[in-house]
């Protein structure tokens, strides 16, 4: 089995990550070329040689630039450890960034907002964690570049004065503190910007999957209903008729057998036909505010007692306090059971189920299940949800379809995010949720019996 962190950086390397390291590399290179041309433009206005410094090393850094796009772009098409390149891409950035600033004059350079610039896309990348990173190694690079030029250890390529004989300690205190600064503020804002961006993208996409979803199983719901509503009566009647001739039949025999064989089946259409009504129209009258955290608990403890789990399957909880959602505790206990159970059935051999509960924008609280399992290949992640659809030889395919229906009747959404070989990734998004969390109903009582 793949390491740990391999596992949690699976879901890290997605398309849209792809796509904006490839937008940057395409970046670089145009940034590369531009900076050949104008260096060759402002070469032939001076009047000394254009393969003199500080020309030549602007020249060397230009191709240093284009031979890592290539680097990157060969690292890129792999489509493996994408965190890893953009945290390698953009620490080599900064120092690109201390190079320029030192050939175009040190202290007296103007292109010092080249470090806010690669913090910014860093953000976009890395979200807060990673800007705060390089603020950090920009800041590093910048004050020490600055005390070198200061104490004569590195000398720019300028004709003017000494920095220590042109300026006082005191501005260049002055200067590389502003700096200092300005970094850690863009990283500050764009770090929340970014988070906040990509959690909007990430609701809308998941809003207009859901919403597809849901008209797809409108067209169907009232089709479904009247079926359930047919064979209900039927079944009972049946159902009713065998108890009857089985209280009349000898207890032993092959035809007690048959009728405890046909009772059994009779039951089992029973919680198809409930299930199916369930699909059609869930209700809601019994909902309450939960505390999300201790539902979950509880539903955690029914699994880790389970014998053909608990032994092989390590469940990890990262669960916010204070968080509640208005639902009937049934409702929830059965979205988290089968979400659970589907993640545990996935995962052959030991593995990994990590449930994390959070609100990461106000009146939104996220859920996610993520196992370690085998995943779910494309041809068969676009019907999961669909009603009766299975991949398992003893399943009636309404798992998936009554967490859908119930979900949506509460006002939420449901997505998921799957590599084959490698993962399952459902996300929750409750809308109708309080962060100052009120009284709740414990759902370990009354109602808890019916689960």
């Amino acid at each position: 089995m793949p390491d740990n962190r391999k596992r949690q950086n699976t879901f890290s390397n997605n398309p849209e990550l792809f796509i904006q390291i490839r937008w940057i590399i395409l970046a670089k290179v145009v940034f590369a070329v531009v900076l050949i041309f104008s260096t060759l433009f402002f070469s032939s206005s001076e009047t000394g040689s254009s393969l003199s410094q500080p020309f030549l090393s602007l020249y060397k850094m230009a191709a240093v630039v284009l031979g890592l796009s290539v680097f990157y772009f060969f690292w890129l098409n792999q489509r493996k450890h994408l965190v890893l390149l953009a945290y390698f891409q953009t620490i080599a950035d900064t120092f690109f960034v201390t190079v320029i600033i030192f050939i175009t004059g040190g202290f007296q350079s103007v292109f010092t907002f080249l470090y806010l610039v690669v913090i910014i896309y860093t953000s976009m990348l890395l979200l807060q964690r990673g800007s705060f990173v390089i603020a950090t190694l920009s800041s590093l690079q910048y004050g020490l570049l600055i005390e070198f030029e200061y104490f004569k250890i590195l000398s720019p390529f300028s004709s003017g004065p000494p920095l220590s004989a042109s300026v006082d300690e005191s501005q260049i205190i002055y200067r590389i503190v502003i700096t200092i600064a300005a970094c850690f503020a863009v990283a500050a804002l764009s770090g929340i910007l970014s988070f906040q961006l990509k959690t909007a993208r990430q609701e809308l996409k998941i809003t207009k999957e859901h919403l597809k979803r849901v008209e797809k199983m409108a067209a169907v719901d009232e089709m479904i209903a009247g079926i359930a509503h047919e064979i209900k009566n039927p079944l009972a009647s049946l159902s009713g008729s065998i108890q009857l001739l089985e209280d009349e039949t000898e207890s032993g025999t092959d035809k007690a057998r048959l009728m405890q064989i046909i009772l059994r089946e009779t039951d089992r259409l029973k919680q198809i036909v409930n299930d199916i009504r369930l699909i059609s129209k869930p209700r809601t009258t019994n909902a309450v505010r939960l505390d999300m955290a201790g539902a979950i608990k509880d539903v955690v403890t029914l699994f880790l007692n389970t014998p053909d789990w608990k032994s092989r399957i390590k469940l990890i909880t990262r669960l916010e306090k204070d968080l509640s959602v208005v639902i009937d505790p049934v409702h929830l206990q059965q979205i988290l059971w089968n979400l659970i159970k589907n993640a545990a059935e996935s995962i052959e051999g030991t593995g990994k189920i990590i449930i994390t509960l959070n609100a990461p924008r106000n009146k939104r609280v996220y859920l996610t299940i993520r196992d370690t399992g085998s995943g779910i290949v494309r041809e068969k992640a676009s019907h999961i949800f669909d009603p009766f659809y299975t991949t398992k030889a003893d399943g009636t395919g309404l798992g998936l379809s009554i967490i859908h229906r119930i979900i949506d009747a509460y006002e939420g959404m449901i997505d998921f995010e799957s590599i084959p070989g490698s993962g399952t990734l459902f996300t929750l998004i409750f809308k109708n949720a309080d962060l100052r969390l009120s009284p709740v109903k414990d759902p370990g009582t009354e109602q808890g019996d019916r689960f």
